[in-house]
């Protein structure tokens, strides 16, 4: 059940007149998690199992936590945590993947095995709710939150559907505290809400699915075009990407709110980073900060030598790579992000204390970061490496041996939606809007729906990142 489509609206709809026409707290709860276990079983209701798994080891794992001083009891009941957790997120998503990359190994020295690969589905969101459980755990595990006795709160939080499925990645610590009051209707913000969801309908169903056929024309066959297409394809992945999936994030923000809960920032104009490092200040925020916080830190962080820091920047982003999919491709991608984080953090010690570039200087650095974070999207796009090997011929050393063209005809749209999103970045809009009078705004809004859904292309496109 993708939010763009009818049916959600219908769902949605039924869900909050329901939900804020319940009296008690309690009944609201139960009802969302009905709810929410309703949409995700809309996709498939086996996979329910697994959820409702994940929720049972680590309600008990945080009582058993609180129940114990000693220090290795407690690490051995963390460790049953995450052994289970991972264990269930590896089996889906990676058995797969390490099995036939042994093989490929075993193969080129000259070691033929025979492994059978199983025909595994993966789990929707499975990703997601994994991080989740995981990080209350880690946090009771750490006393920086004391565990729920409340298995409803447990389980609403693993399995609110706005964001089960795609993020953003929620902390429980940010979570579980909404739930222990009533949510007055009175303070939800009911205009920015509709805002924020039809800004994020129209970021993926207007222009993440409308300039899909064009990338995936490309990246299917990329040999057979010329460079130029190679840069429309490329930066046309990287709008789609990004509005694709901070398009999901807004709607469930949105949808959150609508029902009286706040869910975490999860992108802010990333494309308009000055570095690499803010780049990841600023893209998938909820689990960039996931991983700084249960991952790098824990490995040392920037606590030692350089080689050191170094060491656990890549490691970190290499696994955030590989979290993402289980392909080299994505490991690749990891490892550009992690030698590019590296790059810039020796850069950083060496200008020192040095006042900030400004002029030409100061635009070069958003400009080379959105180049490198476009040439690691190509990795992340392709279906395999000797395409994504083509496509940076294509797109770096503009050598190809193609000359047809995909997408020339979309070239205005290059400098409409900067322009666009710069206009938002700026926030003109939003402070309009704010301060518009009620008729003023109904009128506005029916116009921009009416826009709206006139710009939706024919069928549905399952959100990008549902496959992680």
């Amino acid at each position: 059940m993708l939010f763009i489509e009818p049916r959600f609206i219908v769902f949605f709809a039924i869900v909050l007149l329901v939900h804020w026409n319940l009296r008690t707290n309690r009944q609201r709860k139960v009802w969302l998690l009905m709810a929410s276990y309703f949409f995700y079983g809309a996709w498939d209701y086996r996979f329910l199992s697994l959820i409702i798994a994940s929720t049972l080891i680590d309600y008990a794992v945080g009582l058993l936590l609180s129940s114990r001083d000693s220090t290795q009891w407690r690490k051995t009941f963390l460790a049953s945590s995450l052994v289970c957790n991972l264990g269930l997120l590896f089996f889906f998503k990676y058995y797969n993947f390490f099995i036939e990359s042994a093989v490929s190994f075993s193969a080129t020295l000259g070691l033929p095995v025979s492994a059978g690969t199983l025909n595994i589905i993966l789990p929707v969101g499975i990703s997601f709710y994994t991080f989740q459980t995981l990080s209350y755990s880690i946090d009771v595990y750490r006393r920086k939150l004391e565990p729920t006795r409340s298995f409803l709160d447990l389980a609403l939080f693993v399995g609110f559907f706005p964001q089960l499925v795609a993020g953003p990645i929620v902390r429980a610590s940010d979570f579980l505290p909404q739930l222990k009051n009533t949510r007055n209707f009175s303070d939800v913000g009911i205009r920015s809400c509709m805002v924020l969801f039809l800004v994020g309908y129209f970021k993926k169903a207007c222009i993440s699915d409308n300039i899909a056929p064009i990338v995936d024309t490309y990246f299917a066959n990329p040999a057979v075009y010329d460079s130029l297409s190679a840069w429309i394809a490329v930066l046309f992945y990287a709008i789609q990407i990004y509005c694709d999936f901070s398009g999901y994030s807004d709607m469930a923000i949105a949808c959150a709110g609508w029902l009286g809960y706040k869910l975490c920032l999860n992108f802010d104009f990333p494309y308009f980073a000055s570095s690499i490092t803010d780049f990841w200040r600023r893209w998938h925020i909820s689990l960039s900060g996931w991983l700084r916080d249960y991952l790098y830190i824990p490995l040392g962080g920037n606590r030692g030598s350089r080689i050191f820091t170094a060491r656990n920047l890549m490691l970190t982003m290499i696994l955030g790579g590989l979290w993402h999919g289980a392909a080299w491709n994505f490991v690749i991608w990891g490892s550009l992000h992690g030698f590019a984080l590296m790059v810039h953090k020796w850069w950083t010690r060496r200008r020192g204390d040095r006042p900030q570039p400004t002029g030409v200087a100061q635009i070069l650095g958003p400009i080379l970061t959105f180049y490198w974070v476009c040439i690691a999207w190509v990795f992340f796009r392709s279906p395999d490496l000797a395409t994504s090997l083509v496509i940076l011929k294509s797109f770096i050393l503009f050598k190809t041996n193609g000359t047809e063209q995909v997408g020339i005809n979309m070239l205005w749209l290059f400098p409409c939606l900067l322009a666009a999103h710069w206009i938002v970045y700026k926030r003109y809009l939003i402070e309009r809007l704010r301060w518009m009078a009620d008729w003023a705004f109904a009128a506005w809004y029916s116009l921009a729906t009416s826009l709206v859904v006139a710009s939706i292309p024919t069928g549905y496109r399952a959100f990008i990142y549902f496959q992680f």
